[in-house]
């Protein structure tokens, strides 16, 4: 037996939720995805609203993870508690409202996934937890119900979530990062099994910048302290990345996906 596993970047805003509503059922398809993944925590382009998440679950995301942004629109805390399968960094504080991780049954066997931010660069009130004690304390949890466990790392810089990748190899069967809206070219499979990638990118319009209307953004950048950010328009894609994980739970396969 063999899982696939798709997993997609982060969606911004309106070009990037309306692409997904036309085109996910057809992209899952194409993949024989088994589990379909979502970092849908810029879907309001800061933030997500309730009816936002039903529309990204409608349109064919099994679960959906959110990162620093998660409580930007505080009509999704209640909804987290109510929809398993919308999960929130797990080192947040406890007395927030969701959860860290879920398990999702695909038919074929039953896979963890959790959510995880990094410390590095991420400006978040109150700080998280650290994320590394955070997942392996989740991970064994996980390995008391299943072998397959997906971790989003939703992170700054690189190297946090590399080592956390050489942290979790062997334990983990797949492990990407979010946040950065940039897809990289270092997805590879780690010597005991885990599959990584950096960052899967983002779903969204192509004319912008990382999501943003580029007006907008440059305004932000020469020191416009009243510019507001605003979703761009226009033709969409989404990126991320597609795991085939064994029935050991490791990683036999990982390829980047870009979809226009």
């Amino acid at each position: 037996m063999s899982l696939n596993i798709l997993a997609l970047g982060d969606v911004c805003g309106a070009p990037g939720l309306d692409f997904l509503q036309r085109r996910l059922w057809r992209i899952r398809g194409d993949y024989k995805a088994d589990l379909v993944i979502v970092n849908g925590e810029n879907a309001n382009v800061r933030g997500i609203t309730p009816d936002q998440a039903r529309s990204l679950r409608d349109a064919g995301a099994d679960v959906i993870t959110l990162g620093n942004h998660s409580f930007d629109r505080r009509e999704i805390a209640s909804y987290l508690d109510e929809d398993p399968g919308i999960i929130r960094p797990a080192n947040y504080p406890p007395s927030l409202p969701g959860n860290g991780m879920c398990f999702y049954n695909t038919g074929k066997a039953e896979v963890c996934v959790i959510n995880l931010l990094g410390r590095v660069g991420v400006n978040v009130s109150p700080p998280p937890a650290d994320p590394f004690e955070m997942a392996e304390r989740l991970v064994e949890k996980a390995h008391e119900r299943t072998k397959f466990v997906v971790v989003d790392f939703h992170a700054e810089v690189t190297s946090e979530k590399t080592a956390l990748a050489y942290l979790l190899d062997g334990r983990v069967g797949a492990l990407y990062g979010t946040h950065t809206h940039v897809q990289t070219a270092d997805e590879r499979i780690f010597p005991k099994g885990l599959g990584y990638i950096s960052d899967l990118g983002m779903t969204g319009a192509l004319d912008s910048v990382i999501g943003i209307r580029p007006d907008t953004s440059l305004a932000f950048f020469r020191g416009n302290v009243l510019s507001r950010f605003a979703d761009a328009v226009g033709p969409a894609f989404t990126s991320g990345a597609f795991f085939t994980l064994d029935d050991a739970g490791k990683c036999t396969h990982i390829e980047r996906v870009r979809v226009e």
